[in-house]
Parts: structure tokens; sequence; C-alpha cells
């Protein structure tokens, strides 16, 4: 992946907090700017998933418990 630069504008306390991180010295702004970027989009993506499962499957909860209570009494346990 090619990188492009860019220019952003942090508050100064941030910027602070950032460069006293180990790993920003260790491996630089850029790089722990762009780690940050990808958590805070897959958490996001994450989010908006669990809200569509929510979604899907609020008001489902007599049908599903009915659903396992008829799986439950299909087993049977093997005799001794």
């Amino acid at each position: 992946m090619s990188a492009q630069l860019v220019q952003i504008s942090l508050d100064s306390d941030l910027l602070d907090q950032i460069d006293v991180d180990s790993e920003v010295r260790e491996k630089g702004r850029s790089a722990f700017i762009g780690f940050a970027v990808q958590i805070y989009l897959k958490a996001k993506e994450r989010l908006r998933i669990e809200t569509r499962l929510v979604e899907a499957y609020s008001g489902q909860a007599d049908n599903l418990l009915e659903e396992v209570e008829a799986l439950l009494g299909a087993q049977t346990w093997p005799k001794d």
C-alpha cells in the first residue's frame, strides 16, 4: 500500500500525549496514527454489525426459545 502525504490538525494536548508514547518514538507519528485509525474503523464496523444483529433478532426471543427447546427435546443421551 502506498502512503499519501496528508496534513491534519490535532489539539496540542492530544499531540503531547501521542508524543510521549514509546511506540510513537519507535515507529513515528504516521504509523501510530495510521494504526489508531485502523482500530477505530474496525471498531466502528463491529458496532455496525452488532447493531444490525440486535435489530434482526429483537422481538424474536419466543421464536428462538421454541427452536432451542425443539432441538433439545430431540436429543437423546447414549445408554450405558
